[in-house]
């Protein structure tokens, strides 16, 4: 392959000749594509799949108005939902740029074209893509069938998911630990689906969500006639979860009077109906999750040591979405396409702020809060892309400058080479030797960064 095939694409729809040969010019690191009108803009669109589009919308038949250039983006937009517009408007026509924007245009431009605010303006736009196509192929990649929808690429999720499928086709008991809305129920699930019982129950209770009062018949069932109201046998959780995964959310919670009957259960696997006699032999797999340090509340007495252990076999602490490296955009991104499908919303990704907000913030609420915000902001949402003000996260400054490799490839280059012509006091032979470049290639290299002898 050579070097021009891969450099990235883009179209520029303008129908001036000389501006055609500028914005080529200016460009040059890209690939190039130029259409006069939108009939050849269109057919471009198809052929290369342009990351970054350059639109004039002053377009033939209406080169002095902006109803075809209007068009064009419309349809564009609608070809290629990912691709960054870049509008041209003329000289303070900042209602026209204004609509463009709302319609999902990604930013716009003014004439006459200044040729390093426009090369900036398309390499940030490019980068923003680059980002977007890249956790695209991530979330498609993440979603393996062994994980049933846990979305992730950091190392420290990646860990989890690996003891997980190790302990999977075992019996041993699992407790999950983490904060709230960090996963738990879907890793069960995940654990579950990849064990010798995926084609048994799964079967959840969270032990914080029912009375206690109640919570005894939940568990292990009653038996006709047990007390006032039950007109009927009523089989428990846990057997209902015979030969599948019986999961206790929040196990913290279960009140101690309940911990002695489920000890008894997990130790010889057999359970009695409230107000039966018989014995019933249980075969399920446990797997427990708490938000709570259980060791402190052993020491308090508010949780059974000899229950904590049985329960505890393979205990596996979750990280929170704070301490998962890149998996907030991840995430971000693969709930925005499921409500927006949902919803039925032209959403179709996240604007530079947005993107900069959903990386800087904590979440304490972890997994859960980061869905209920882009749940919120595709609904709310007035444009295609979704903003930090939609998810109502402050205003962050954005600092995809630091991303760009280019530029730091370039702040690297300078750095090095004023070090070395310092080391070699200015001789231009010694410092090219030491860097391991040509003299003819450091001599354009000072050049390009106005490094001088």
């Amino acid at each position: 392959m050579n070097a021009a095939s891969k450099k990235s694409s883009i179209l520029v729809i303008e129908d001036d000749p000389g501006l055609q040969s500028q914005l080529r010019w200016s460009l040059s690191d890209y690939d190039v594509r130029i259409a006069g009108d939108r009939d050849n803009a269109l057919a471009a669109l198809k052929e290369s799949a342009p990351g970054v589009v350059l639109l004039d919308l002053g377009l033939p038949p209406d080169p002095g108005g902006t109803t075809e250039g209007f068009a064009t983006l419309e349809q564009i937009l609608s070809l290629s939902k990912d691709a960054k517009v870049i509008v041209v408007t003329g000289n303070d026509d900042h209602r026209s740029a204004l609509k463009a924007i709302s319609m999902g245009a990604y930013d716009f431009f003014n004439k006459p074209v200044d040729n390093r605010m426009l090369e900036l303006i398309v390499s940030r736009a490019q980068h923003v893509y680059g980002l977007e196509q890249e956790n695209k192929a991530y979330a498609a990649a993440a979603e393996t069938p062994g994980f049933h929808g846990v979305i992730f690429d950091s190392p420290q999720m990646a860990r989890v998911c690996e003891i997980l499928e190790r302990i999977a086709p075992s019996n041993v008991s699992v407790l999950l630990t983490g904060a709230s809305g960090t996963g738990k129920e879907l890793l069960a699930r995940a654990l579950h689906k990849m064990s010798g019982r995926a084609d048994g129950p799964f079967v959840a209770i969270n032990c914080g969500a029912i009375p206690e009062n109640l919570l005894e018949t939940e568990l292990f069932g009653h038996e006709k006639g047990a007390f006032t109201g039950a007109v009927k046998q009523m089989l428990g959780k846990i057997e209902v979860a015979h030969g599948g995964t019986l999961f206790l959310d929040e196990i913290g919670d279960l009140p101690l009077a309940l911990q002695v009957k489920l000890l008894r259960f997990v130790q010889e696997r057999v359970i009695e109906r409230v107000g039966g006699r018989r014995e019933i032999s249980v075969d399920v797999r446990i797997v427990c999750a708490t938000h709570q340090d259980l060791e402190a509340m052993i020491e308090d007495g508010r949780f059974r040591e000899d229950l904590y252990y049985r329960l505890s076999e393979m205990p596996i602490p979750i990280p929170s979405l704070a301490e998962r490296d890149g998996d907030a955009i991840l995430l971000a991104r693969s709930f925005l396409f499921k409500f927006a499908d949902e919803f039925k919303r032209s959403v179709h990704g996240f604007s530079p702020d947005a993107l900069t907000a959903i990386s800087s913030h904590r979440w304490p609420g972890n997994v859960r809060e980061l869905e209920n915000r882009i749940k919120r902001a595709v609904i709310m949402s007035e444009g295609r892309n979704v903003t930090a003000a939609d998810l109502d996260l402050g205003t962050v400054a954005d600092d995809t400058d630091s991303l760009n490799l280019r530029l730091i490839r370039d702040h690297a280059d300078r750095q090095a080479i004023r070090r070395v012509l310092g080391i070699t006091g200015g001789n231009v032979s010694q410092a090219s030797k030491i860097l391991g470049v040509s003299r003819p290639t450091l001599y354009d290299l000072m050049r390009q960064h106005n490094i001088k002898e």
